[in-house]
């Protein structure tokens, strides 16, 4: 299938989804996740009314940045986050999905200091708390926000997961109703410098699901590009 065909056929998808949670296509915004797919088929994805990026790994976003910079494209970092690379895209990345811990934290403030900028960061929760992910458990999530607002240069705009990866995507329903919930415990303590703007969760095999239970981020890879190459 052609990624035209696949972008239409998940515009399709999501909007039918956003209307069974009484919201329309346009509140949510769908990532197409770039890992292993070259530069030639995200040119073809943009062309198509693609206009977030997500990648995994900071060398391939750093590539890929300079050779699409004349491409409208925000960039996403929705991989684990290591705090010494953080300085290669601290001026390039419009949202880090997967802040997580405090070390990083304090890696993010130092070199938004020196660029002079404000990063947009969404913190990675571990719902499901399968020991192969990163994030923090739910228990975690309001204690480490608490401990992070004196980061002038950090924006929480949100929460992400990632859902256990199962064949029938009702069985990881409640991972993405809970992370919900989390995002009003939040939004309801009324932190300064973070906003529950966004949930980030669902992805190619789930992104229906969640967006019925309030995602309004999807993170999309093989859904339109296709089987990735290793």
């Amino acid at each position: 299938m052609s990624i035209k065909y696949n972008l239409a056929e998940i515009k399709q998808n999501i909007k039918e989804a956003a209307e069974k949670s009484g919201r329309k296509e346009d509140d949510i915004t769908l990532i197409a996740v770039t890992k292993t797919v070259d530069v030639d088929k995200i040119k073809e994805a943009v062309e198509h009314g693609v206009r977030n990026i997500g990648e995994n790994r900071v060398q391939e976003m750093t590539r890929k940045y300079e050779e699409l910079k004349d491409k409208d494209i925000l960039w996403h970092m929705i991989g684990h986050l290591q705090s010494n690379k953080v300085k290669y895209i601290i001026d390039k990345v419009d949202l880090i999905h997967s802040l997580d811990r405090m070390s990083l934290a304090k890696e993010i403030q130092k070199r938004a200091e020196k660029n002079n900028v404000i990063v947009n960061t969404l913190v990675q929760v571990n719902i499901a708390e399968e020991e192969s992910k990163f994030g923090l458990m739910g228990e975690e999530v309001i204690p480490f926000i608490e401990s992070i607002l004196k980061f002038d240069r950090i924006k929480i705009k949100g929460l992400m997961t990632i859902a256990p990866f199962v064949e029938n995507p009702e069985k990881v329903r409640y991972v993405f109703r809970q992370l919900k919930g989390l995002s009003k415990d939040i939004k309801a303590k009324g932190y300064s410098n973070v906003e529950m703007k966004y949930l980030s969760m669902g992805m190619t095999n789930d992104y229906k699901v969640a967006i019925e239970e309030g995602s309004n981020m999807v993170r999309i890879g093989t859904g339109i590009f296709g089987k990735r190459k290793y």
